[in-house]
């Protein structure tokens, strides 16, 4: 297991790339950082991003609650409100480019499991259809009562206070029955999330596995650490499926099960430095 992306594994995963026919792409936090994207490690970044809920004692975990948006909407919304207009004005750092354009290359191409909700591998240009947000998306809403179980492209805007990081009215609604709308994104302690679009996109993955199995595929994981270890075993559990080699990028923690192919870098510059092998 190579301790950095200099190191050992470099070359073995980049040989592992260029010979696969299909790649498995996951994502946690940490591919949005060399964005410019806080990944809210803790609650010190968390509150060095939002000063106001420092103040009053909220972490992030609290913030991502779904109870906020009938206790105190126009609060819930100033947080999400904020994180999506983030979004909207990020463009996906020169790492996207660099999956995509190996991904072209391939007979099978690429899918992509992430559990950000931040839309960037859509904005990069990768396929709705070969993406899976486990966690939901920022870009669409949900009725927070809920009246349905209707889910709905998000094309309000948001205008936020950023010294209270309240928003102004008038906030995103339902238009089934007029109640305060959510994002189809998937909170701690949410038993109100409707899982129906995630779900169809977790199907679409499961039978590009099936279609690519028995073939050469490489799994590619990027950004994703143990605190929510969702896409690791996600990116594990594929590996396993494939029979196929499993790059793990990351900074703090690139381990894995024997044979893992660890770098441990952030991920734009572990993508860069292994385009620079696939030449």
């Amino acid at each position: 297991m190579g301790a950095n992306a200099s190191g050992a594994d470099l070359e073995p995963a980049a040989a592992a790339i260029r010979a696969a026919e299909a790649v498995f792409v996951g994502a946690g936090a940490g591919m949005g950082v060399d964005s410019g994207l806080p990944d809210f490690r803790g609650n010190e970044g968390f509150w060095k991003a939002y000063p106001p809920f420092a103040e009053r004692g909220l972490s992030f975990v609290d913030m991502a609650s779904p109870g906020w948006f009938h206790a105190d909407p126009a609060l819930a919304w100033g947080f999400y409100g904020h994180r999506l207009g983030l979004y909207r004005a990020t463009e996906p750092h020169e790492g996207f480019r660099l999956l995509a354009d190996w991904a072209a290359r391939k007979p099978h191409g690429v899918f992509v499991f992430t559990s950000n909700v931040d839309g960037q591998f859509r904005k990069a240009g990768f396929a709705a259809d070969r993406i899976a947000e486990c966690h939901g998306s920022i870009h669409h809403l949900q009725c927070s009562a809920p009246c349905s179980s209707s889910i709905w492209e998000n094309d309000d805007s948001v205008t936020v206070d950023e010294t209270t990081f309240q928003a102004q009215p008038p906030l995103p609604a339902c238009p089934e029955c007029g109640a305060v709308a959510r994002p189809n994104i998937l909170m701690f302690g949410d038993g109100g999330w409707h899982p129906q679009r995630t779900g169809k996109q977790m199907r679409a993955l499961e039978g590009w596995l099936r279609e690519i199995s028995g073939g050469p595929a490489v799994v590619v994981e990027l950004g994703a650490g143990r605190a929510v270890p969702t896409v690791r075993y996600q990116c594990e559990n594929a590996a396993r499926l494939l029979g196929a080699p499993l790059v793990r990028i990351n900074p703090r923690e690139p381990q894995g099960p024997p044979g893992t192919l660890s770098l441990a870098d952030g991920a734009l510059a572990a993508l860069r430095r292994l385009d620079a092998l696939m030449e």
